[in-house]
């Protein structure tokens, strides 16, 4: 079971965007309406340079959620105890508002795969993820939130709903959520489920984080419409929507804008973290923090 979390500055139930290294300056001179920042931790395991530096100014002035993708929480094999090390020095001198990772898998002994595969959820499937979070959460002495996946395929041997999944983790480890709602949307339109009925039964009582990103539309082998978590675009209309049946049932948390391929310039960042930002104003005005949009 986890320590306690030694977070300094919470994340607000505001806006915040993934952090891109061409738009320090602009940050910098102004970074209305976004109130808080989320980096990848696997950028910034180094030592020293001109991103750690930033980095350091950076979390003098925000608040810091460090986001994972290296970990292969749902991997058969063991946790890389090097790669753990080096995120373990990163987050204990940056001391950042928030630590997540994905309910994924992305090596297989040695090899590591540019990819965050879907895993069956089933017994045996829980016992070793649960493993491999109370792991993560004992050497960083902190609590960490795990993000639901974007998903093409369905296991047929999975016994587990995804939802029902994840609650059961977070009753087992102390673990929070990281409710991605683009990934709903995407898995929802892939697998054919109703993505409010996913959120309805998700543990939303134990959501830190909410993500919102963008997606490309393709299709499959039949004709049928193929969703790709792409990180590459704009917000769709129905992933709005989909926020805000979301917000109206968890209340206010802090909303990222994810944009990791194609990254814009910075007025159009910051003009999709002013929706998120009109969407929790709109939906909960006494508990959001004041910002200027």
């Amino acid at each position: 079971m986890t320590t306690a979390p030694r977070d300094t500055r919470p994340l607000p139930s505001a806006p915040g965007v993934g952090y891109k290294a061409q738009h320090y300056s602009e940050i910098i001179a102004d970074a209305r309406p976004v109130q808080w920042l989320e980096i990848h931790a696997e950028n910034y395991m180094g030592d020293g340079g001109r991103p750690i530096a930033q980095l350091r100014h950076l979390s003098e002035r925000f608040p810091i959620s460090v986001h994972g993708v290296g970990l292969s929480i749902g991997g058969e094999g063991a946790l890389d105890l090097e790669h753990l090390a080096r995120l373990k020095h990163l987050c204990d001198w940056l001391q950042p508002a928030s630590f997540s990772e994905h309910l994924a898998w992305s090596s297989h002994d040695s090899a590591f795969l540019n990819d965050l595969l879907p895993l069956p959820y089933t017994d045996a499937t829980l016992a070793r993820v649960a493993d491999h979070i109370d792991q993560v959460q004992d050497s960083l002495g902190r609590r960490m939130l795990l993000e639901n996946p974007s998903s093409y395929l369905a296991f047929a041997e999975s016994t587990w709903s995804e939802p029902d999944f994840l609650r059961e983790l977070t009753r087992r480890t102390g673990c929070g959520l990281l409710l991605d709602v683009n990934n709903v949307f995407v898995s929802a339109t892939n697998l054919g489920f109703d993505p409010r009925g996913y959120v309805d039964a998700f543990p939303l009582d134990a959501v830190g984080e909410i993500h919102l990103g963008g997606h490309d539309t393709d299709a499959d082998d039949h004709g049928a419409p193929l969703l790709i978590d792409s990180h590459g675009a704009a917000i769709a209309d129905p992933v709005w929507t989909l926020l805000d049946h979301v917000l109206a049932r968890s209340g206010a948390r802090p909303v990222l804008v994810e944009w990791d391929n194609d990254v814009p310039d910075w007025p159009v960042l910051a003009g999709e973290a002013r929706r998120a930002a009109a969407t929790l104003a709109r939906l909960h005005p006494a508990r959001t923090p004041e910002a200027a949009l």
